[in-house]
């Protein structure tokens, strides 16, 4: 293993936050260095669900140990301790309730967050400060400023940020978009994108209650307005509220329109138009809309989006998926694999069929052992922050566009709306004291 030596030089501003300043601190994070077993010292931030699904991954690599574990629910931060302890034969050393103990431990090598969205960016910024790699969930943020922030702090002190996005370790995925870029299906005009989830139905609405014992529900809330209890504003269901999430436009959207941009080989549009609401459920208590269409408009195609709840049958009969329309054929892209359908002349194919190529459906660990191989080589990752905030952002200009109500007009260099207050406004992050959002 190879030593990583930090150096704090700078520090940001943590007013309010009930931590020292980092300013004069070093941290000696040390990649293996500080025990003779020379061991990956990792510490899981949210416990519950994908988290785990992350931190068992990273387990099953020999070089990682589990140091520390910290989620604001006592039933699940101790119900995965004990789970790590029967999969490993150890106890994990440090159980937290407050995350910022994560972030003040020197023996902590990687962070995992796998909290809702609204808490992904300061404990990814601090951790980047702290002198740490970090492993984040997807998508990146809640809001497009909160991802530039994040972008900022992975490059001011030269972090290893994934993203998880384990698609790009997939290595299906990537073959599918090299072979529409070489243009084997010809000039592709059009790219649709979508999710059909019965997975998510209607959720009834239900009373606000007692906090649950053992929930220090002020942090889970942290820099989110402050709100009664309600059981679906917590845990799973926190997507489809504004406050924690973009729904299931964020949820599935970056997963999928990451490969719409990286078939097509571009970047942001600056035209994007979508369209939605709560057609299915519209007395339920889901905020977020069930049922959305976005067109991102490029000089010479479209990408167009496509998602509801309650539904399960998309196009090709696939529940989630893209499909790249090129002049002599298609290319439908999904988990299980990539295939190619051709179009005809008369009853002459414009090219052969491709039969389907199955995924190896081994994405998650590939990322995993792609981050810890980055750790050691300092390589960006394949799912760099720095796609993880493109694509993030990208579903974040849908859910915008359908909030007001009309087409809207990103102008990157300037990180507003054009002409579009209302719209630029709901791409800020706006924190509840006394969280403050750093600033670079």
């Amino acid at each position: 293993m190879k030593r990583r030596n930090f150096i704090q030089k700078t520090a940001l501003s943590v007013a309010g936050f009930g931590l020292a300043p980092l300013i004069g601190n070093s941290y000696q994070s040390v990649y293996g260095a500080t025990a003779p077993s020379n061991k990956v010292k990792v510490a899981l931030i949210g416990c519950r669900g994908m988290g785990y699904s992350d931190l068992s991954t990273f387990l099953k690599y020999p070089e990682v140990e589990c140091i520390a574990l910290c989620d604001v629910d006592d039933e699940w931060l101790n119900k995965r301790a004990a789970d790590v302890e029967k999969a490993t034969g150890k106890k994990v050393k440090n159980l937290y309730k407050d995350w910022r103990k994560v972030i003040e431990n020197k023996d902590v090598d990687v962070v995992i967050i796998g909290t809702p969205d609204h808490w992904h960016c300061l404990p990814t910024i601090y951790a980047c400060q702290a002198g740490k790699d970090v492993y984040v969930e997807k998508p990146l943020s809640n809001t497009i400023e909160e991802c530039e922030l994040m972008l900022k702090a992975a490059r001011k002190y030269d972090r290893v940020v994934q993203v998880g996005q384990w698609q790009r370790s997939d290595p299906h995925w990537n073959e599918a978009a090299a072979f529409i870029r070489e243009g084997n299906i010809g000039r592709v005009r059009t790219v649709k994108v979508w999710a059909y989830q019965s997975g998510k139905p209607t959720l009834p609405v239900k009373p606000d209650s007692p906090v649950p014992p053992g929930v220090d529900y002020d942090m889970w809330l942290g820099p989110a307005p402050k709100r009664p209890f309600n059981i679906y504003r917590f845990h799973y269901n926190f997507r489809f509220f504004w406050d924690y999430a973009g729904g299931l436009m964020s949820d599935w959207g970056v997963h999928l329109l990451d490969y719409a941009l990286e078939g097509m080989g571009v970047g942001l549009p600056s035209k994007v138009f979508s369209g939605g609401g709560k057609f299915a459920y519209p007395n339920d208590a889901m905020e977020t809309p069930d049922t959305l269409m976005a067109i991102y408009a490029y000089d010479d195609f479209n990408i167009v989006w496509d998602h509801a709840c309650g539904i399960d049958h998309g196009l090709f009969d696939r529940r989630e998926a893209l499909a790249f329309y090129g002049e002599n054929g298609t290319l439908v892209l999904d988990r299980g694999g990539w295939e190619v359908i051709p179009e005809y002349s008369g009853k002459e194919a414009r090219m052969e069929a491709v039969p389907l190529k199955k995924g190896e459906g081994k994405g998650l660990y590939n990322h995993v052992g792609n981050f810890l191989d980055c750790m050691k080589s300092r390589n960006r990752p394949a799912a760099d922050i720095e796609i993880g905030s493109r694509v993030a952002i990208l579903s974040h200009l849908a859910n915008i566009s359908c909030r007001v109500g009309r087409e809207v007009r990103w102008d990157e260099a300037n990180h507003l709306f054009v002409n579009d207050p209302e719209a630029t406004a709901l791409s800020k992050a706006v924190y509840r004291a006394p969280w403050k959002l750093p600033q670079f």
